[in-house]
């Protein structure tokens, strides 16, 4: 037997503890008069309540309302809503301490037990005490109803246990009930069982006297008449009860200080007792004898409780809690075809699993302690045989061979022995058809044994192994403390070895192809060579897996069924009331076991992960089957294929006119995205439609776009371009209508119209201009009337500039139509669900629609002009989009054949190229972006800054960039009217080969270090923080784009990302609580949480001591002197150089253990380790779900992934990238 922990706090003294029955949570009242109430599963204290005065020394959840109570030594019993997180009331009434409180089962009952000798029982709907039962003479420690029965145990200082019969209040306080006759209340008057107050409503049935001192606790037995006790004579006293009356049973006898609580164990014949002699004792309730004592160093036990459901239970110690099972849970199983082979109670079961039937074969309880179950079974086929193991007794098995007769055995297994060869061993499989592996771990051998359990070779571990697997047919996975190694036993050698966490369950696939190596946390996937492909990280414990014949791992947590494909996608599938263990996965049933070793079936939906794994596989066509005929829709897999980039199937989801919108732009369908920008009909919308059909020459669209933006001037560029002169004519009529001059001016330039032009300059009063606008183009007679308009002569105007005769301004000639057609762009094919999933109006809609609506929206404007045949036009123009574009590009090859003397000239210049320019060549020899920014091409260096570590800012980077391209080249001047000589400059100038030529180094990583750094530190240590902040940013950005040729500066770099990382996010939260005492002084529980945060930076050490003074000094100013001595111990703990300073911690230190309470409360745990969220400057705990920057490794909460990182300002928070490379 053993304590598994499955939880640990640390907290002051915990007195009172009490498990849910339902939820995952656990509340604890504390010494020091705070209550806890902690999620157990998840490690996470949920919240806490500081209302009592004293210490809380009762507590208990009622078993279906959200409400718990407890009692202190404020005489005060409280009841409390966890949900609505307050108290709701206050029971008064006691007149010293209160030791203890539970609630009834049934009724709305609770029972408090006093230092001022009495029991009290309250209605707490009423919020009225119906009960005192009088009659201990000394503190009562300890009052608890009976699980079932009327009856109420006490335990008192008195040296006696007494039980109380309150039936007489149950039949008064019943409503359907009538109350007790006459005659039952004469009776029992009769029977001097009437109280001191005549009271006949709860009375004595026994009292039990056999403790030499006072009696701690007492309790009832599940079941049975039994009662257990403790005391401080240390002793643990079992009592048996009649109808009649009640006797010692016995005692067991071992502990060496005072009993502080007892307790029946829930499942078996056992016995738990806590004692302030730092241990936990399990006692045999048969024997009475210990069976197993749990020590702790320095913690005494004070309480201890069984969750009334699962199979955990709880102690309070000095220092927090501890949450344990005694036994695991984990059924051992094998599954071969269709045969499941398990043991449930110590008794080998088979299933099968085609018909649901089941049946004992034979009993193993001579295997190991009784009350150990056993660990694992391994099942051998051939020989029907099976092997299971036990933990207890350093390690032992059983080989069993089983009856060829599946009839069923007698007592269904229970009676059946083994009659099986035994030894020991921690781990023992079969590994052959004859033959099975038994590891010592003691002597790190692995044994390799017949079936008549004689052994046929020893092998030597090549590794520290702890545990070992089956690793398929002659060969063991071993398990270290670090990786997992596949070694075949035949050759005695290592075939392949993989890096993991401590591995607890090994499953293999069906084929045998692919491994899941289970860890506490961890799943690592990967194939029969252990290569690996994913690892999948759990917040919460993994129980277990199991493949699916399509090759995708399901597998459990404590409250989820979840599946993982083969490269590490993962979700979930369905929730869990209680952890199961699968045995096997077949179509849309799971079968597996519960903790109670019964097999289950659960029916799942598996379409979501078979979906995922046809796109991973590319098997488009069951894609486009699960699309048909599931309804498979949720922003979780809108979001996935977006991710993988399928935007064009994501389409097919979605029904919001946004999101169509944008996944219809992401993946160029125009059609779509011009359905949806008229159904949203927002201005952003039309401009990033116009942008997108711009990029693909579809310019119907554009014009659309335009349009409905009222984008002038880019309409009137667009037909400009398209030679679209009959819309030109219409936007300059527009124009004129609107008022706009400057339009007209610009569309008269496009369209060639002088003396529109002339018009234009004349109204708006620029004559000059305009005379010699007429005067160049000739057009005399109109020039001659502008100067008499203006009332001036030509010798009043500014002589003509040279050389300006007559000259027209004319636009070139149109040489390609593309009024009717859309630009040619090459066509990358429709796509496979293009083809498949296209509805039947997408062909010809843009033609048709846009085309109508240009001329719609254009004559809207130009209202009282009439340009014929206009719409007509458009429309038949656009019916035969393409077509004309296409004749007239086939045609024209066909009419300009070039003569043949011109072929001859032209091969002159065959086999002669332009050489790779060495900007070219640096590209080609380089990974770094830098040398890529050196060489010029920005945009390959911003590509690879995206791929290596997320950029997507890059601005802050752009000075860098330029600067690695002006130091990389020398432009020396040349002759006059030449352009100076450019010259490259390299950083290995004595390199001869081209593949190793590289630009000069920009950055020099010691002048970095020398100088930025340097002064960044200075800032810090001076106390200019928000110089300090910009310094180590400047140096953050500035490290992307160092480059160095050794691989320990490369990891330096690596280092010192981390160390700015943790610099900036500090200087961040101390720049703001600066802030905040400036402009909001009043928000002093922020102000202390930023203190506290800032200490928990990993800084050089010098500067965490300039934190934690900070933080110390802070604190004691707010009243908060017990959290301002946890810094103070742990600055005298950095041994700083300063008397002073020491002096100073030692002062504060001092008044937090006088005054060890904190005036405000804040978030902050110093016990668990977190991480800064930089965005919300909140703790991010550990195992609480997060997103990372790529760059800097800083976390993030899940809420920010997309947002750009506030360390580095230059990364996307939550992008995967390979790393950052500073070395070629």
């Amino acid at each position: 037997m053993q304590m598994l922990t499955k939880f640990e706090s640390k907290s002051p003294r915990v007195k009172g503890i009490a498990f849910h029955p339902k939820t995952p949570l656990l509340a604890a009242s504390l010494h020091n008069g705070t209550i806890q109430l902690w999620n157990y599963q998840m490690g996470t204290l949920v919240d806490r309540y500081d209302e009592h005065d004293g210490p809380v020394r009762g507590i208990c959840f009622h078993p279906t309302q959200p409400i718990f109570c407890s009692g202190g030594d404020d005489y005060k019993i409280k009841v409390w809503n966890y949900k609505q997180r307050k108290c709701l009331f206050t029971l008064t009434g006691h007149l010293d301490y209160v030791r203890t409180v539970f609630f009834h089962r049934e009724y709305p009952w609770i029972i408090s037990a006093s230092d001022d000798q009495t029991i009290r029982i309250w209605n707490w709907q009423s919020r009225t005490c119906i009960a005192i039962l009088t009659g201990h003479n000394h503190y009562i420690m300890c009052a608890q109803f009976h699980p079932w029965d009327d009856l109420v145990v006490s335990a008192s200082m008195d040296l006696t246990v007494r039980v109380w019969d309150i039936s007489g209040l149950r039949k008064k306080n019943q409503a359907s009930q009538a109350p007790m006759s006459f005659e039952e209340q004469a009776s029992r008057a009769n029977q001097n069982q009437a109280d001191l107050f005549g009271n006949t409503d709860a009375v004595v049935k026994y009292v039990l006297e056999g403790h030499d001192r006072g009696v701690n606790w007492a309790s009832f037995h599940p079941t049975l008449p039994l009662i257990v006790s403790c005391g401080d004579d240390r002793q643990v006293k079992l009592w048996r009860m009649s109808e009649t009356k009640a006797w010692e049973v016995d005692s067991c006898r071992g502990h060496f200080n005072n009993v502080s609580m007892s307790m029946f164990h829930p499942r078996h014949e056992l016995l738990l007792s806590a004692s302030e002699d730092k241990t936990i004792r399990v006692w045999d309730m048969t024997k009475r004898t210990a069976v197993q004592t749990f020590r702790r160093e320095h913690d005494r036990f004070w309480v201890l409780t069984a969750h009334p459901e699962l199979n955990l239970f709880a102690a309070g110690h000095d220092n927090g809690l501890i949450v344990f099972k005694l036994e695991r849970e984990r059924p051992a199983f094998s599954l071969s075809g269709n045969q499941l082979f398990y043991v449930k109670d110590k008794v080998v079961r088979m299933a099968d699993l085609t018909n649901g039937t089941n049946q004992g074969i034979c009993s193993v309880r001579k295997l190991g302690s009784q009350w150990v179950q056993p660990r694992t079974l391994s099942y051998n086929p051939a020989e029907r045989a099976v092997i299971v193991t036990s933990p207890s007794e350093n390690g032992s098995y059983e080989l069993i061979t089983l009856p060829k007769s599946t009839a069923p055995s007698p007592s269904d297994g229970k009676d059946v022995p083994s009659d099986g060869k035994r030894g020991n061993g921690i781990c023992a499989i079969f590994v052959a058809r004859n033959r099975l592996a038994v590891l010592d771990k003691t002597a790190q051998n692995i044994d390799i044994k017949d079936l008549s359990n004689a052994v046929t070779k020893t092998v030597k571990c090549p590794v520290q192994t702890t545990e070992i697997f089956y690793g398929g047919t002659a060969s063991l996975l071993l398990a270290t403390a670090t990786s997992v190694v596949l070694f075949d036993i035949q050759q005695q050698k290592i075939l392949a070895e993989i890096t993991t966490p401590p591995v607890k369950y090994v499953v293999w696939s069906t084929d045998g192809n692919m491994v899941a190596l289970l860890s506490k946390h961890t799943i690592t996937i990967a194939n029969k060579a252990l290569t690996q492909s994913a690892l999948i990280h759990e917040t919460i414990r993994i129980k277990s897996a199991a493949w699916d014949d399509s090759g995708i791992l399901i597998y459990t947590t404590l409250n989820h069924i979840k599946y993982a494909l083969p490269q590490g996608d993962n979700g979930i599938i369905k929730t869990l009331e209680q952890p199961v263990y699968l045995t096997r996965v077949k179509g849309q049933i799971v079968h597996c076991l519960d903790r109670t070793a019964k097999p289950r079936t659960i029916t799942i939906d598996p379409t979501e992960y078979r979906f995922k794994l046809a796109l991973v596989r590319k098997n488009y066509d069951e894609v486009l089957q699960i699309i048909r005929s599931s309804n498979l829709v949720g922003q979780s897999i809108i979001g996935y294929l977006q991710k993988k980039g399928y935007p064009e199937i994501a389409l097919h989801f979605v029904q919001d006119q946004q999101t169509r919108f944008d996944l219809a732009i992401e993946c160029g369908n125009l059609q779509v995205a011009l359905e949806m920008a008229r159904a949203v009909d927002r201005e952003d919308a039309w401009n990033r439609l116009g942008a997108a059909a711009l990029q693909q020459g579809n310019h119907a669209i554009v014009e659309t776009a335009y349009q409905k933006t009222k984008n002038f001037d880019k309409l009137s560029f667009l037909y400009l371009i398209t030679g679209n002169t009959q819309k030109l004519s219409m936007m300059q009529v527009i124009a004129q209508k609107r008022g706009d001059s400057m339009s007209r001016f610009q569309n008269s330039l496009y369209l060639g119209d002088i003396q529109a032009r002339v018009d234009v300059l004349r109204e708006t009063g620029q004559y000059p201009l305009a005379y010699f606008t007429a005067k160049t183009n000739g057009l005399d007679d109109t020039a001659l009337e502008i100067l008499e308009e203006a009332g001036m002569t030509e010798d009043d105007l500014p002589p003509p500039p040279q050389n300006s005769g007559h000259s027209s301004l004319a636009p070139p000639p149109i040489a390609f139509s593309q009024t009717d057609s859309n630009w040619p762009i090459k066509d990358l094919g429709e796509s496979f669900f293009d083809r498949a999933l296209a509805n039947g109006g997408a062909d010809g809609f843009v033609g048709d629609s846009s085309g109508v609506e240009s001329g719609e929206q254009l004559d809207a404007w130009a209202a009282d002009v009439a340009v014929d045949g206009t719409e007509e036009g458009v429309e038949d123009g656009e019916e035969d989009e393409g077509w004309d574009l296409d004749a007239e590009v086939i045609a024209a090859p066909e009419e300009e054949v070039a003569p043949e003397e011109e072929q001859v000239e032209a091969d002159l210049s065959e086999g002669v190229s332009a050489g790779i320019s060495e900007d070219e060549l640096w590209i080609r020899n380089s990974p770094l972006a830098a040398d890529h920014a050196a060489a010029g091409n920005f945009e390959s260096a911003m590509q690879l800054l995206n791929r290596q570590i997320g950029a997507v800012n890059f601005a802050p980077l752009k000075p860098f960039f330029l600067q690695s391209y002006q130091a990389a080249h020398v432009h020396v001047p040349a002759n006059p009217s030449l352009p100076p000589l450019k010259y490259n400059v390299r950083r290995n100038p004595e390199s001869s080969e081209l593949r190793e030529f590289l630009p000069v180094i920009s950055y020099n990583f010691d002048d970095l270090k020398a100088n930025e750094l340097a002064e960044a530190n200075k800032f810090f240590a001076r106390g200019k923080f928000v110089e300090a902040l910009s310094s180590f940013r400047a140096v953050l950005q500035k490290l992307v784009v160092v480059v160095v040729e050794d691989e320990n500066d490369a990891l330096e770099i690596k280092e010192l990302v981390i160390t700015c990382r943790e610099y900036i996010i500090g200087l961040t939260m101390e720049v703001e609580r600066r802030r905040l005492v400036t402009e909001e002084p009043e928000n002093i529980v922020r102000i202390l949480e930023l203190a506290a945060y800032f200490t928990h930076c990993q800084l050089a050490i010098q500067h965490v001591q300039l934190a934690l003074r900070s933080a110390m000094k802070v604190f004691s100013d707010a009243g908060n002197h017990s959290t301002a001595a946890v810094f103070a111990r742990r600055l005298i703990d950095t041994k700083p150089a300063g008397a002073q300073v020491i002096t100073q911690a030692r002062a504060v230190l001092t008044q937090g253990d006088r005054n060890p309470r904190d005036a405000h409360e804040i978030t902050y745990d110093q016990f668990t380790t977190f991480d800064i969220c930089p965005a919300s400057l909140t703790p991010i705990y550990q195992g609480s779900p997060s997103v990372i920057s790529p760059y800097t490794g800083a976390k993030y909460l899940p809420e920010f992934k997309g947002t750009v990182c506030k360390v580095d300002e230059i990364t996307q928070v939550g992008l995967t990238a390979s790393g950052l490379r500073s070395r070629v």
